[in-house]
């Protein structure tokens, strides 16, 4: 059997290298038209900045190591020019001399990755203007870097955008983040997102959004200026598009592949596209969403190189089935971590899924324990209590709470099995009700109804007869609280219950939710029937409202309209 697997990296490599060690008798070519076949992209934005010193790190095979291991004939700088589904030939060039041939095969592998998008900008096509995607481009931009480039301008904060801002501002340079969405990293639900949108701006970056680039001019020596709507000039010696990529996908529509609503390769459960002797793999199919269902994009090296296993298994009898993707992501910037793992709160609104939605402020590991940091975790699950999705920020531990919870779901896990899953305690790693725990707790406290919880929307639209109730010590109240409540810190309510008016709804809220909630049981086991706690407490409404102005004062000195 002759396999040809066009394009390398994550997707392809894996197909490869997969299908050696399970037959040792195929033949299998690998058509890679850039100068490298398998290295860390997920690396490029570290050696950019430094962290990554060594660019031969980068570089994990080359075809001369992946020949001597895996017997594999990788070609580099060989470009598949079209297919012939027909034929099964694949026209190819070689781009170092212009030689063009023909190479059959009798299975064909698709791993054509994706493509940086281009926003239609005029002036994009400006020496100083780039992408970071692949090792040349990561060559280009340190050349600008180390020549003396001191500004820059970055067009999107997702992932790329983000890694990229904090490699530039890591070496000196004033960096300008554009993006068109009205927070950063829009992948996260707005209020999980304004972490590192406070992180950023405290790391110096100027953190544009709601806006774009309307155009980018020359200004002379090599310089740019980056044109906004309101009228403003960015000046830059050097601008990064990371505006997100397309899966590439060109050569199969010519070939006349199926391709789906957004244009990525459609593919059946085993990676076979509409024509069965051809597969598809990594950044350029479209795959299913774990959750909601749906077809998604997901351009990732996890998933591509599990598709390339999946792939291989099933072309040589062993199963080999697709997995739905979660889309389980991580990203530090600077020093914060954000993850997330499945659909967010926007997600499944859009995809009309019912869910509920909690948020909590654990410490990464033992309080008492040196150098314990909150974390911000965001919890989404089903009424019936199926978990669904999860949002993490902080700092050490995030990853590995995202990663539990990425388990659950695939798993089918509740929040009850949350709640009673036994996880590694030792007090520099977590707490015996670790954040995974205490979540888990949290929600099915919500779903049994011994919780109720009010957020920031509630807050914009007021009853006119709810009461808000600060939990939290005057002193606390002091420095600041929402405009109208009153303050009986938590540890006095049971003395001061006559204060407290009956028949009208009470918001209640404490810094992070706890205090808040032991307030509402208090409440409701004394005749109080109507008591929502504030979801997250003020750390997460804060979020949620930037822009919320907080009174400062002594408290009142009992509530009005009082009796029992």
């Amino acid at each position: 059997m002759k396999i040809v697997v066009v394009g390398g990296v994550a997707g392809g490599m894996s197909f490869a290298a997969r299908a050696r060690r399970l037959a040792e008798d195929a033949e299998i070519v690998v058509l890679e038209r850039d100068p490298y076949v398998s290295y860390a992209n997920c690396g490029l934005p570290y050696h950019l900045g430094g962290e990554i010193g060594d660019r031969d790190a980068l570089l994990l095979h080359t075809p001369q190591s992946l020949a001597e291991s895996l017997a594999l004939d990788v070609r580099t700088g060989h470009e598949v020019l079209a297919i012939d589904p027909a034929g099964r030939t694949v026209a190819v060039r070689e781009r170092a001399t212009g030689r063009d041939y023909h190479e059959a095969y009798d299975v064909l592998v698709l791993s054509t990755g994706a493509a940086p998008v281009i926003p239609p900008i005029p002036g994009a096509g400006l020496p100083a203007v780039r992408v970071l995607r692949t090792v040349p481009d990561v060559d280009v931009l340190r050349e600008l870097v180390d020549g003396g480039a001191r500004r820059a301008v970055i067009v999107g904060a997702g992932f790329i955008g983000l890694e990229s801002a904090e490699a530039l501002r890591h070496r000196g340079l004033a960096v300008t983040l554009v993006e068109l969405a009205g927070q950063v990293m829009p992948a996260l639900d707005p209020e999980m997102a304004r972490s590192i949108e406070l992180e950023l701006r405290r790391a110096g970056v100027e953190v544009r959004l709601g806006t774009s680039v309307t155009a980018l001019r020359e200004a002379g020596r090599g310089t740019v200026t980056a044109s906004l709507p309101d009228g403003s000039q960015v000046p830059a010696d050097l601008v990064l598009l990371a505006a997100g990529v397309r899966p590439e996908t060109s050569l199969a529509a010519a070939a006349g592949l199926a391709l789906g609503t957004r244009g990525a390769l459609l593919v059946d459960g085993h990676l076979r596209t509409s024509v069965p002797s051809i597969y598809g793999v990594g950044d350029a199919i479209e795959v299913a969403d774990a959750v909601t269902g749906g077809p998604a994009l997901v351009p990732l090296a996890g998933p591509a190189s599990r598709q390339g296993r999946a792939a291989a298994d099933h072309l040589f009898g062993r199963g080999g089935r697709r997995s739905p993707v979660l889309g389980t992501a991580i990203v530090r910037v600077f020093g914060t971590v954000a993850a997330a793992t499945g659909p967010g709160e926007k997600a499944l609104c859009a995809a009309g899924i019912p869910h509920h939605a909690v948020h909590l402020h654990p410490n990464n590991h033992a309080g008492y324990y040196p150098g314990a940091r909150p974390l911000h975790l965001k919890l989404l699950f089903a009424p019936d209590g199926r978990v669904l999705g999860a949002q993490a920020t902080g700092g050490d531990g995030v990853d590995k709470r995202i990663d539990v919870i990425a388990t659950a779901i695939r798993a089918g896990l509740t929040v009850d099995d949350l709640a009673g899953l036994e996880l590694a305690y030792s007090p520099p790693f977590g707490s015996a009700k670790d954040p995974v725990n205490l979540a888990g707790m949290v929600a099915s406290n919500l779903l049994t109804g011994d919780l109720a919880l009010w957020r920031g929307s509630d807050l914009l639209h007021p009853g006119p007869q709810e009461v808000l109730l600060d939990v939290r010590s005057a002193a606390e109240f002091r420095s600041g609280h929402l405009p109208g409540a009153h303050n009986i810190p938590h540890t006095e309510l049971r003395q001061r219950l006559g204060e407290i008016p009956r028949g009208r709804p009470l918001l209640v809220y404490c810094a992070s939710g706890f205090r808040s909630y032991l307030a509402l049981r208090l409440l409701r086991q004394s005749g109080w029937p109507d008591v929502r706690s504030l979801s997250g407490g003020l750390s997460t409404l804060q979020l949620e409202l930037p822009g919320l102005a907080l009174d400062q004062g002594e408290p009142v000195a009992e509530l009005t309209g009082t009796g029992r």
